[in-house]
């Protein structure tokens, strides 16, 4: 919804919104998660309606040489060419990106050092930094989860997934501040008065969710699991498909972990937060499963799509199918959706390097700061059992066009 349809009071209210209903969103989100990932939180616009002014430049990309990325020279580039390629559709018609996007599509494909040369021939790498100037993050996993259900509610198919809510009003901001770009507020309207949308604990009284439903599932740990995840596959047992649900929109407010929520309660350590051990404490505690779900106010919504390819993705925030293991979802603030990224870290639970170039194609409602990556496992069981362990270190260098004017967070 355009902003030109208010007048100028609503217009104000609209921008002295709390931040609990300020996000980004997809294509359009920070583009949508779309594997979908929730949309990172926003900034807070101060009650007067005017944008805070620019923070200082920080160094947050540091120029580096291809020699200096661990396992560059090792890494098989040919898997990660046609998620290059899927970035290339969405990135040629930006100009710093047209040469090298074109030109790709003439390098052999098969040929691993006809792509070494192509990407150091056509980009810089620069070395992610965090503010306080170190130079690792975290890296975590996500995946496409399937699920059981039906089109009807019936049996053991009791848990709804939704579709966006008539009432949801999400605005873009950057078309009244363009410094605000990605930015959306999300709220409703009473009255004359816009105020935030309902949490996660209200929606079900609320009476917004009615006639929304879109598929129903067996699971309700399982449902939650896949608004964080952002995008899954149902396999509906009246109707014999599988369909895949696209994350469509959210509610306004910031993640929050129930794992983080667990801990604070003292349910069980950091160590062990994974996605198993918190499935397994909710199985243990009915009395507190709705407790626990309403930690996190934020709610996602779905729509429903069809499976074209069933090896490939879903959409992520670029727009694009996420490809398998060569995907990551990134802070867009500091690092451009579509770019090549070269990731350092370790396989979960374990000290085993994992070292290779990914695309930075998704964005996710956890995912802040310059360096913090979650990593595309793909469809299924062992990929989430794979982005369920995953918590480790990482650094990651950024390649940009050779072309392309330096960074204004880059160092001179």
């Amino acid at each position: 919804m355009s902003l030109k349809r208010f007048s100028l009071p609503v217009m104000a209210a609209l921008a002295s919104l709390v931040i609990s209903a300020c996000t980004t969103t997809p294509p359009a989100p920070v583009p949508p998660p779309a594997a979908g990932k929730p949309p990172v939180p926003g900034t807070q616009v101060p009650p007067t309606g005017q944008p805070a002014p620019p923070e200082a430049p920080r160094e947050v990309l540091r120029p580096a040489s291809f020699g200096a990325l661990p396992g560059w020279t090792q890494d098989d580039l040919r898997q990660a060419w046609p998620a290059w390629l899927a970035s290339c559709d969405a990135l040629i018609r930006k100009p710093e990106w047209t040469e090298p996007c074109s030109i790709a599509k003439t390098v052999d494909a098969g040929s691993n050092p006809a792509i070494r040369t192509f990407m150091e021939a056509f980009f810089t790498p620069y070395q992610v930094i965090n503010p306080d100037g170190s130079d690792a993050g975290l890296v975590t996993g996500y995946y496409e989860p399937l699920l059981k259900g039906a089109r009807k509610k019936g049996g053991p198919f009791q848990i709804p997934l939704h579709r966006v809510p008539d009432d949801l009003l999400t605005i873009d901001l950057s078309s009244v501040y363009p410094e605000l770009k990605n930015m959306r507020l999300r709220g409703r309207v009473v009255g004359n008065k816009v105020i935030p949308y309902y949490p996660r604990a209200e929606l079900a009284q609320s009476g917004a969710l009615s006639g929304k439903d879109l598929v129903w599932v067996d699971d309700a740990i399982e449902a939650f699991f896949l608004q964080v995840q952002g995008s899954g596959r149902v396999q509906l047992a009246d109707t014999r498909e599988t369909i895949r649900v696209a994350y469509a929109d959210q509610n306004g407010y910031p993640y929050k972990s129930i794992g983080r929520y667990l801990v604070d309660k003292g349910e069980m350590t950091l160590e062990q937060a994974s996605a198993q051990a918190i499935r397994s404490w909710y199985i243990a505690h009915p009395e507190r499963r709705q407790e626990l779900l309403n930690a996190n106010p934020s709610y996602v919504f779905f729509k429903e799509e069809k499976i074209a390819d069933p090896s490939k993705g879903p959409k992520g925030a670029l727009g694009v199918p996420l490809t398998p293991q060569r995907s990551i979802a990134v802070d867009p603030q500091f690092i451009p959706l579509g770019a090549p990224v070269f990731l350092s870290t370790t396989l979960p639970n374990r000290d085993e390097p994992l070292r290779r170039l990914v695309m930075a194609q998704d964005t996710g409602g956890a995912i802040r700061n310059p360096v913090r990556a979650d990593f595309f496992w793909g469809f299924g069981a062992e990929a989430g059992d794979k982005a369920g362990k995953m918590k480790q270190r990482g650094s990651m260098w950024v390649l940009l066009p050779k072309l392309m004017p330096l960074p204004r967070t880059a160092a001179r």
